[in-house]
């Protein structure tokens, strides 16, 4: 069925619901003619009535009446949620481009996605350093996905006699009489380059359908080993059914902790960049290879860019916001107007009794917006006037108008698939997390905020009486909305699921914002093969030979480098001390911030004014790594022989 509105607003969620008796029971004894009844009925019971229709798959389930009641609550809430955007929008003109998710072309998707794992070289034909380097980098079952989709695309290609295109085989060095890719076993390899040995459990996690509750156990989760290399054994092909249980408390939901590494951690803003950039492209190739692992298909949008707002505040591009707001902040990373709601909220609202989901007078609401619209940059908006509710609300617009969603519309499907098809939470986590790491920047930035804000609404549960899943489905819809115009039966058919991933990015943000160490070995490789390949270049220069040679001839005594420091020795700079540097010999047990004390207690008696208002961190910088800011419980022994190349500077950290 196809649900179509004046506000063009598309949901990417699947509901199974039945009206609960008290809805029914609002509608008029005597049955009316069917315009009236339209019209005698809220909208979001009119929707509730059309998803519920016998012709959208009706539930298979029967459950207890008391629990058919907490379920048709919430979804009424969920619905009702729904309703208020359609509404917020009904009488505003869109200024934005509608968001066209398009089917795309046969083997375009495979195109696509070479391309947007830094692979785009093996399309073109082109010997490029980077894709090279990426490709010496990848595990097993990484490896295994990229030739999948190469030979999809080739294959498709020769089909269609576009082009001349090269063949796996040169790629990945198959062998004539070894046409299917048969990869060795390799160790998983730790940060620091050691090979440890493949650890197969007893029995497959996968074999289990259900999550067993045991809540006196939490339950460690390893960042040195790829994710898709820890799964020993494919499991059958399942989907989560309607008529399996499913706890929506938070007691439900297993809790988990990072298990130590000497490496310490690593979230995402304390590495450069260039090197985020590389962590996406492993992200992209380890998330396909984990769903290849499970059985899944990984599915993806194909969506047009979408134009937004190139001026104003709603409705505006991240990016943009951020542009005009670095002229005056620079390096800040969240837009100023969402840093405001959010404190307005975190000030007053969050003892607010149904924050979130009691919405705000839809006038008021439209009004304020526009006075904000006018009154921001020139910071004479008076805050005070905002009731928490409205704040909460223009929150919410301000999310669901972003001219791309927030979790990016090429994705959406993938979050769907890991809590349908996906039934052990541990698993659901380590997707949810490469999925993450592969959000650009200014949204995984805005996203960690949100979730932080999220967070203290449950925290005060008691008296805003908002529970983590009441706050899930509140929010869901506003996340996982976009502007389009089409809407098929499937992605009308599971509210529910939407609201469970808001409760794991609720419940687990504070391990999806941590860089998995497996994907910075990979991307310290990746570094080296890349150096390695611009040192062979240069050796073959015949320019560059006869100056190395005359140099050589030149130098009659070396001068005492960095290089020639003891072995476990590094000398650590720091810029804003008095002390500006410092030779440290290493051990086993020194770590990041015995460094750090040290520097503070050699600089005890100046005292620097930079210092005091900023917090000095240990950075690495060059070697194998563009800039990574070190943890303080790391130990600084193996991060050096991680990268025995690499500067090592303390310097303010940049949040």
């Amino acid at each position: 069925m196809e649900v179509n509105d004046s506000g063009s607003v598309v949901l990417t969620a699947y509901h199974s619901y039945t009206p609960s008796r008290g809805e029914q029971s609002c509608a008029p004894e005597v049955p009316p003619s069917r315009s009236l009844l339209r019209k005698s009925l809220p909208r979001c019971q009119r929707i509730n009535r059309m998803l519920s229709n016998e012709s959208l798959h009706p539930p298979t389930y029967n459950r207890s009446n008391s629990q058919a009641s907490v379920d048709s609550t919430s979804m009424e809430d969920f619905w009702c949620e729904v309703e208020n955007i359609k509404e917020s929008t009904e009488d505003r003109q869109d200024d934005q481009t509608l968001l066209e998710v398009k089917p795309p072309d046969e083997g375009e998707l495979e195109a696509e996605w070479l391309h947007d794992v830094g692979l785009s070289t093996l399309i073109s034909g082109s010997e490029e350093e980077d894709g090279e380097a990426l490709l010496s980098t990848l595990t097993r079952t990484q490896a295994a996905a990229v030739q999948k989709r190469y030979n999809t695309y080739t294959q498709t290609m020769r089909k269609k006699n576009k082009h001349q295109v090269r063949d796996v085989r040169d790629i990945f060095g198959v062998s004539d009489n070894s046409p299917s890719f048969e990869a060795i076993p390799v160790s998983p390899v730790t940060t620091n380059g050691i090979q440890l040995p493949v650890h197969k459990p007893a029995t497959s996690c996968l074999e289990c359908e259900f999550e067993k509750d045991n809540q006196s156990v939490t339950e460690e989760l390893s960042f040195e080993v790829s994710f898709s290399e820890s799964i020993t054994v494919i499991p059958k092909h399942r989907e989560w059914h309607s008529n399996q249980s499913f706890k929506k408390e938070e007691s439900a939901l297993p809790n988990f902790m990072i298990r130590k590494s000497r490496f310490g951690l690593t979230e995402v803003g304390d590495l450069s960049l260039d090197d985020m950039k590389k962590i996406r492209y492993l992200s992209l190739i380890e998330l396909t290879a984990f769903y290849d692992a499970l059985g899944i298909e990984l599915k993806r949008n194909r969506a047009e860019r979408v134009k937004g707002r190139e001026n104003g505040l709603f409705g505006v591009p991240l990016t943009i916001l951020l542009e005009s707001d670095q002229k005056k902040f620079p390096g800040i990373k969240v837009p100023l107007i969402f840093q405001k709601l959010l404190l307005k909220l975190e000030e007053t609202g969050l003892e607010t009794e149904g924050i979130l989901r009691v919405p705000g007078s839809a006038s008021r609401v439209k009004s304020l917006r526009q006075e904000i619209e006018t009154k921001f940059e020139e910071d004479t908006f008076d805050w005070d006037q905002v009731r928490n509710n409205d704040a909460a609300g223009l929150l919410k617009m301000f999310i669901r108008e972003l001219p791309s969603p927030l979790f990016t519309v090429e994705y959406l499907p993938a979050f769907i698939t890991l809590v349908e098809k996906i039934p052990k939470v541990k698993l659901q986590l380590q997707a949810l997390h490469l999925l993450i790491m592969l959000l650009p920047d200014a949204s995984r930035d805005v996203a960690k905020v949100l979730l932080q804000f999220l967070k203290k609404v449950v925290s005060n549960e008691g008296k805003n009486k908002m529970t983590l899943w009441n706050v899930s489905m509140i929010v869901a819809p506003n996340l996982f909305v976009y502007k389009g115009k089409r809407a098929n039966q499937e992605e009308m058919l599971a509210a529910a699921t939407t609201a469970r991933i808001v409760r794991l990015l609720i419940k687990y943000q504070d391990i999806l914002w941590m860089v998995p160490n497996f994907l910075i070995s990979q991307v310290r490789k990746m570094n080296e093969a890349a150096m390695n390949n611009t040192k062979r270049q240069l050796m073959f220069d015949k320019g560059v030979r006869r100056l190395l040679r005359r140099k050589t001839m030149e130098r009659e005594r070396p001068e005492r480098t960095e290089s020639d420091i003891p072995e476990g020795v590094i000398r650590v700079h720091a810029p804003l001390h008095s002390k500006v540097s410092m030779a440290i010999q290493l051990n086993n047990q020194t770590k990041v911030k015995d460094i750090l004390a040290r520097f503070y207690c050699e600089n005890s008696h100046e005292p620097s004014e930079n210092m005091k208002l900023q917090v000095q961190s240990l950075h690495e910088i060059g070697g194998n790594i563009g800039q990574h800011c070190l943890d303080p419980n790391a130990y600084m022994l193996d991060v050096y022989h991680a990268n025995p190349q690499a500067e090592w500077v303390i310097k303010p950290k940049i949040s």
